[in-house]
């Protein structure tokens, strides 16, 4: 799937956004304001998303998810909340995007003459090479 036909879904009212202080450099601005942004995502729960959906991304993010089946992300590279929030949404979208894409399957095929003619060349020339290795025969 696309971003932008994830995107088209509105996923909004299942987000939880949690603001804390950042870490890092960024003088006093770090130490006083709540920038860095956390955005939770149960996917379990989740009203939008298909069962189908739902077993793909607990497959293909579980090293992302907790216990719980909750995506976390986070952002804290901007030096306002609202854009890191809104980082969050556009990181949220492309992991659902990505995770949720289907994989073309690999056909098969059979080796050309000219791989099998190169393959052949070099089985040669290692021969030959190695032959010239051993002690003359008297």
């Amino acid at each position: 799937m696309e971003v932008s036909e994830i995107s088209k879904r509105d996923f909004s009212t299942e987000f939880t956004f949690a603001a804390s202080r950042s870490s890092g450099a960024g003088g006093q601005n770090v130490n006083k304001v709540n920038t860095k942004v956390e955005l939770r995502f149960d996917v379990t729960l989740s009203q939008i998303l298909t069962d189908k959906e739902k077993a793909l991304l607990l497959e293909k993010l579980s090293n992302k998810l907790t216990g719980e089946g909750e995506l976390i992300i986070v952002s804290q590279t901007e030096r306002t909340q609202l854009a890191n929030k809104q980082l969050c949404i556009e990181k949220f979208y492309k992991t659902l995007a990505s995770a949720l894409k289907v994989k073309k399957k690999r056909r098969s095929t059979s080796p050309t003459r000219a791989s099998k003619e190169k393959r052949l060349n070099l089985k040669k020339s290692q021969s030959d090479k190695k032959e010239m290795r051993k002690k003359p025969s008297a």
